[in-house]
């Protein structure tokens, strides 16, 4: 017998909305996890809060009209709403018009619940009680079903706030105004509504927030209004590439990774444009329609289509998806100027009231499939890192009261996170391995009376699917000749096949080398919206060259130029399939150690060398044990803690009396022998508590924070806050840095006085207290059944033999996220404890001022007195 349709199932048609169905979502065992909540804020035909728990494999949800209180006074009517698949839960989004529920949906809180007494007989008695631990909510709370008549057959319950620390009198605070943003994306819904009071919003899905511009003079004395007939075409406004945020009054946006689309309407009709001239109009219908349904006279729209990932950030590659199966529904398109509108030419008016007109007529339009592109607020000094660390491609950046212009404009300003461009694909090798398709790209691109030159290889960021694909493009476009102006040498040349070059590829990479080549490459996608003909070397500008407007010679592709020279040699050589880094030679350099991110171990081994600084000191003097991965973060694991017969190019043995019985431990202390490691598949780099010169006496120990994974960030941070403040109390002197997975370790320098054992009881003494005064939130005792809702504190790593991952080593795990000392006063701001990886990790190294582990010193005792206030004995 089939199994009856569920409510939510029956209002939903999952062709059309992006919410997930049923069996997105798997039903756990609660006796091994602990329980999940979610607080969605939905923008709706009423803007409501979605209060929902997980108990039996669904979410059972609530809808809040005015959302959770943290005043025990102010009873909240939830409404009893259908259950929710769990995959609901990471649901952040636009639901189509038409559909059940339509509007625009962000996780507002969530994190996990711990029932008082059996759940499912609360539940069922209508007397739910409970703990949050959330991102915003804590506390105690409670759900109770009233005998009140609602709408509908629909049970009316009240959420209620219990008496305990975290009330708050709502004369004083109003958690729902005050915390209005998406613990995920960062993005708010329902601007204008009931809410109003709450500080400045931000578009649904777009992470940034709206800066209302400083009045600023007409841009010229014709910036009145002209009447004129709106043109059939019309080019858009192209930005200059720049290397800092210049000085002066400029507006940022988020510079999106999507496709340029001008609108048009004439009589009604809605044409939707390429920067190029191509209409695309029947491959954006739902698009076009929406902009129809503004009833707007004859204009022109100026905006960029694109597919937003689950953080609501852009994603190319989900919008070429989108586009080649035909799902119209799932793109949005982001709205930032209007140059006519309503019949007139307004591009002379300034930028701030063109956008101001925009925003104007989208009004609550601009949801769904139109949004309004919204401005940074920050300072112009921070923008370029604000968007790196929200994992954007860059900002734009428009001069205050600029016109606007169909050209290339030093009005309009791009700043790149990384170096990336188009480039004209010339050619292909034979893959290696169980690669199929092709192997690596030839890119070049046009130099003004040279034609093409080449400019480097790409042989990364590929999928199965764009392997296949693009293999059966470039098939097609075989040639002998080569299409570049200058031949390549015969060792460049071999086993290349040629193409027309008439394909265009996005890559991102990390610097140009004096000779015009291209290293760290990372294909992105085919471009179809730019010839290949305009495809030129982008040279970024100083601020210096843009103070004032100017106009840019222009070569015979019609972009810019520069004289600005490019970036210094690379530090490699190529050998014929192996690479050479830091003097160690790199086989297999474009194996792809990470699916996730696309990098490979040629990538592993430039990060190492170029950190080699920065991990070195932590390696010093200390046996140091490896996490070997062959295959990659998805493959098998081996961790190695003595050198045996493996030869690991410049590894240092030690003294076989420093372990007798087994082969010698070994030590990094060179850039050599830690590239040389990564040259034989490690990751990972694990160190000893103590130096060899003195093995049998640490000289420190570690508190690694290890919590349940369904807790929120929140917790992390004020556990790592509790336990320092444990000891701040005892005179211990303690720093921290993140794991890179989930937790935090915590590191308590010690003078080399007491031995294995004494240190590694008094870490457990320690644990043993934290977990004792605080059990709802901390464990000592290992196991997973034992980590439910709590935080592990894993003192185990303070024992003779066993390590923790050294400071600045990559870790085993996607997006090869890496374990970064922080300053204590950058935990408050820390978004999780992956937050650096071997692609950003650079960035925050370069713009540190401090040493954040500025007066480590191993002068530390532990005490009597620090024993006895843990209520220990001390040994001996």
């Amino acid at each position: 017998m089939a199994k009856p349709v569920s409510e939510y199932t029956r209002k939903r048609n999952f062709d059309i909305t992006s919410e997930p169905p049923e069996t997105s979502g798997r039903a756990r065992s609660n006796k091994s996890k602990a329980l999940t909540f979610v607080i969605h804020k939905h923008d709706a035909r009423n803007l409501h809060y979605d209060f929902r728990l997980e108990l039996d494999g669904t979410l059972k949800s609530w809808a809040v009209p005015k959302g959770p209180s943290l005043d025990p006074k102010n009873k909240r009517l939830a409404v009893h709403v259908e259950d929710h698949p769990l995959g609901y839960g990471s649901f952040e989004g636009s639901i189509p018009e038409g559909q059940y529920g339509a509007g625009d949906v962000i996780v507002w809180d969530r994190g996990v619940w711990q029932p008082h007494g059996d759940p499912r007989a609360t539940y069922k008695a209508g007397k739910l009680k409970f703990t949050l631990i959330g991102e915003k909510l804590t506390g105690d709370w409670a759900l109770v079903r009233t005998h009140l008549q609602g709408s509908g057959d629909k049970e009316q319950w009240l959420l209620i706030k219990e008496k305990d620390e975290a009330v708050r009198s709502a004369d004083e605070y109003d958690i729902v105004a005050d915390k209005p943003e998406s613990v995920v994306s960062g993005a708010t819904v329902g601007e204008g509504r009931s809410a109003a009071k709450a500080p400045k919003r931000k578009a649904a899905s777009a992470p940034v927030a709206e800066k209302k511009p400083a009045a600023s003079k007409p841009a010229s004395k014709k910036a009145a209004t002209k009447k004129s007939s709106v043109p059939d075409k019309l080019s858009p406004q192209l930005a200059t590439l720049m290397d800092t945020p210049p000085a002066g009054d400029w507006l940022y946006e988020i510079k999106f990774d999507g496709y340029r689309i001008m609108a048009r309407i004439r009589d009604g009709e809605v044409r939707m444009i390429t920067r190029n001239g191509h209409d695309w109009t029947d491959r954006l219908p739902l698009q076009a329609k929406a902009i129809a349904d503004l009833n707007l006279g004859d204009g022109w729209l100026d905006g960029e289509v694109v597919v937003l990932n689950d953080a609501g950030l852009p994603d190319f590659q989900a919008l070429q998806n989108a586009f080649e199966i035909g799902r119209s529904k799932d793109i949005v398109y982001y709205l930032f100027d209007v140059p006519f509108l309503n019949g007139e030419d307004i591009r002379e008016k300034p930028v701030e009231e063109r956008r101001a007109a925009l925003k104007k007529l989208l009004g609550r339009q601009a949801k769904g499939l139109l949004r309004f592109s919204d401005a940074f607020s920050a300072n112009h000094r921070d923008i370029i890192e604000s968007a790196c660390s929200l994992s954007l491609e860059g900002v734009i950046g428009k001069r205050a009261g600029s016109v606007y212009q169909s050209r290339r404009s030093p009005d309009w300003i791009k700043l790149k996170c990384k170096l990336r461009q188009e480039f004209v694909i010339v050619g292909f090798t034979k893959p290696q391995g169980t690669r199929s398709g092709f192997g690596a790209l030839l890119l070049a691109v046009n130099e003004e009376g040279a034609g093409l030159v080449y400019a480097g290889r790409v042989g990364t960021g590929f999928n199965q699917k764009m392997l296949d694909d693009m293999f059966g493009q470039m098939k097609a476009l075989e040639q002998d000749a080569s299409p570049l102006a200058k031949k390549l040498t015969s060792a460049q040349a071999r086993g290349v096949h040629w193409i027309e070059p008439t394909l265009v590829g996005e890559v991102e990479f990390g610097e140009w080398t004096r000779e015009g080549i291209i290293r760290h490459s990372s294909f992105i996608a085919l471009r179809s919206d730019k010839p290949a003909e305009e495809v030129v070397h982008e040279y970024p500008r100083t601020p210096k060259d843009i103070k004032a407007p100017f106009k840019p010679k222009a070569s015979k592709s019609g972009a810019s130029k520069t004289e600005e020279p490019p970036s210094k040699p690379a530090r490699t050589r190529s050998g014929k399939d192996r690479i050479e880094v830091a003097g160690v030679l790199i086989s297999h350099p474009e194996r792809v150690i990470d699916k996730e991110s696309g990098l490979h171990k040629i990538d592993l081994a430039h990060f190492y060398e170029s950190i080699s600084d920065w991990i070195l000191p932590h390696l010093d003097h200390r046996p140091v044990a490896l996490l070997r991965c062959p295959e990659g973060v998805e493959g098998e694991q081996f961790f190695q803690k003595h050198s045996e017969r493996l030869a690991i190019p410049n590894i240092k043995q030690l003294d076989p009396e420093l372990d007798p019985g087994h082969a010698r431990l070994m030590e990094i202390d060179t850039v050599q022998a830690l590239v040389g490691a990564a040259q034989m598949g490690t990751i990972e780099l694990h160190t000893w508590g103590s130096t060899y010169d003195q093995i049998e006496l640490p000289d420190h120990f570690v508190l690694d924070l290890d919590p349940d994974t369904d807790l929120p960030w929140r917790s992390m941070v004020e556990a790592t806050q509790l336990t320092l403040s444990v000891l701040d109390e005892l005179g211990l002197d303690a720093y921290i840095k993140t794991s890179g997975g989930k937790g935090m370790h915590i590191l308590v320098p010690l003078a080399r006085k007491a031995d294995w054992d004494t240190v590694k009881a008094f870490a457990k003494a320690l644990a043993q207290f934290i977990s004792q005064q605080l059990p709802e939130r901390f464990t000592a005792t290992s196991g997973p059944k034992n980590r439910i809702g709590k935080i592990f504190i894993d003192y185990l790593r303070n024992t003779r033999g066993a390590s923790t991952v050294a400071a600045y080593s990559v870790r085993a795990r996607p997006g090869l996220p890496v374990s970064v000392p922080i300053a204590r006063d950058e935990l408050t701001s820390l978004k999780s404890s992956a937050q650096w990886n071997i692609a950003n990790l650079q960035k925050r190294l370069r713009k540190l001022k401090a040493d954040p582990w500025a007066g480590y010193k191993n002068t530390q005792r532990i005490t009597k007195p620090m024993w006895k206030r843990l209520g220990v004995k001390a040994p001996g």
